[in-house]
């Protein structure tokens, strides 16, 4: 049972800001790119989820208009992490004292003073995963580099991270595919070449 995940692609917002929750937009081409890359390899017969943000949701309806076989569900809990106050200015902009008392307590301190901890943000996958894992069919998330990075630790087994340094920091690239397969336990397997453009 496969759960494949999908990153949305480059967005127009600046160099540098923070966004999670943000609604910041995509360039049409771009979309279009990603959408022709990606639709002709993924599953046939699954069930298709997508953060409702529109750097996601317009991915998918891009999927869906050259795999007509697919529908698009948006999901809530797929969407990126709420970084509270932090949204929307620059991440050079962030106190250093309120960014290092996050990593102190990073499983319970709330991102940007009213956003969510990591706790919460890996429990709203985790209610997600679950219900994929629970379905026992395949299935097509487009999301966010945040959640694949939840899907990689609940995955292994972890439900939450205590230390900043737990959380997986591995690039995940605009448009890319990442594969996660139950029967095999462990890991994760990329699927696809990066992303175009970059």
């Amino acid at each position: 049972m496969k759960l494949t995940l999908i990153r949305h692609p480059r967005t127009l917002a600046e160099e540098g800001l923070c966004y999670g929750r943000t609604d910041v937009p995509v360039a049409a081409e771009l979309t279009r790119e990603v959408a022709e890359r990606v639709a002709p390899a993924l599953p046939r017969d699954v069930s298709m989820a997508c953060s409702p943000l529109v750097r996601c949701s317009g991915l998918a309806a891009a999927i869906t208009e050259l795999r007509p076989d697919l529908r698009a569900r948006p999901d809530p809990r797929l969407a990126e992490m709420d970084l509270g106050q932090w949204e929307e200015g620059m991440w050079s902009a962030i106190e250093r004292s309120a960014f290092d008392a996050w990593m102190r307590d990073f499983a319970d301190t709330r991102a940007g003073v009213d956003g969510e901890s990591t706790r919460q943000f890996m429990q709203r996958v985790g209610a997600a995963f679950d219900d994929w894992k629970a379905g026992g069919r395949d299935a097509i998330w487009v999301t966010h580099a945040g959640v694949i990075r939840a899907v990689r630790l609940l995955h292994a087994g972890l439900r939450s991270v205590e230390r900043s340094d737990q959380w997986p920091a591995e690039p995940i690239a605009f448009g890319e595919v990442v594969v996660f397969d139950v029967a095999e336990g462990q890991g994760a397997s990329p699927q696809g070449a990066g992303v175009l453009g970059l």
